[in-house]
């Protein structure tokens, strides 16, 4: 009897010791082994939406800068004064030598031709826009090159035409760029040019037109801008094609009458005109203005 109660009790107590390591068992362990971890089961996670390429920002690459750039680029210093300049526009002064007669008459198939070296100023002009360390005359030069090179973009891009009037809209396009910001040609010349408030930039900043003021063959820098835009003031007032002037009347170009506003900052517009005429006019001159000739002056 006794030996059957002892066999009882040893399998009482090996049933308990089992359940025990079953329960605990049931517990994940804290340091798993690795046969363990392999019967883990494999959770997945949810996988974020992609966003549409429009809404990624692409970052365009750098362009590689050629030589010609660097060196139009590159301050140029006037040897004669020791000033630097800040900003080369060799290149551009270049191009009207080669392309623009001393009357004005230009040659765009000749600018076509060498539209890679046109290219390459522009871009330069766009990399090096005005800063607030450039001397007044910088950057008189500097915007009134770019009225001038990207006109003669505009036409190139629309070669052959016979009028820059033929181009929809030629003054509101908005279609080139200088820093981060698009102009128009109209931007330019109002938003600018007329707004640093010498009105002889009217005789420097060409519209590709017969009656314009003529292109100078050229470019304008911060030495000379001064300079060429009186000779340009002188030359165009007594251009007997564009104004006839006698003493008691005058029949002028039509952008003394578009721009009159400009001309009577200290005066009258026969008082601005007599800063430059050869024929002195009389305060109460009769005014007339004469018919635009839009034909492309080439």
């Amino acid at each position: 009897m006794k030996n059957l109660f002892f066999i009882v009790l040893i399998c009482v107590f090996v049933a308990c010791g089992g359940s025990k390591k079953a329960i605990q068992n049931t517990t994940p362990n804290e340091h798993p082994t690795t046969e363990e971890k392999e019967n883990y089961p494999t959770v997945t996670l949810p996988v974020e939406e992609k966003a549409p390429d429009t809404a990624i920002e692409k970052v365009e690459p750098e362009e590689e800068v050629s030589q010609q750039q660097k060196e139009t680029m590159t301050p140029k210093e006037d040897p004669k004064v020791g000033i630097i300049e800040a900003f080369n526009h060799q290149s551009w002064n270049d191009l009207l030598q080669k392309h623009v007669s001393p009357t004005g008459t230009v040659r765009y198939i000749g600018f076509k031709q060498d539209y890679l070296v046109l290219k390459s100023y522009l871009e330069a002009l766009r990399k090096n826009i005005p800063a607030e360390n450039w001397s007044k005359s910088d950057v008189l030069a500097y915007w009134i090159n770019v009225y001038n090179a990207f006109t003669v973009k505009l036409i190139l891009d629309n070669y052959p035409i016979k009028s820059i009037k033929d181009i929809k809209e030629p003054w509101d396009l908005r279609f080139f760029k200088l820093g981060n910001k698009w102009y128009t040609l109209n931007d330019v010349e109002h938003r600018i040019l007329r707004k640093m408030g010498d009105p002889r930039i009217h005789f420097g900043i060409n519209c590709a037109s017969i009656s314009c003021p003529p292109l100078l063959n050229k470019a304008f820098t911060a030495q000379n801008v001064d300079r060429e835009l009186e000779k340009l003031a002188i030359n165009f007032i007594n251009d007997t094609k564009r104004n006839t002037i006698t003493p008691n009347s005058v029949q002028l170009s039509k952008i003394f009458t578009w721009f009159a506003k400009d001309f009577k900052t200290e005066g009258s517009l026969i008082h601005f005109l007599n800063k430059y005429s050869r024929i002195t006019i009389n305060s109460n001159a009769k005014k007339s203005f004469k018919k635009y000739n839009w034909s492309l002056n080439e």
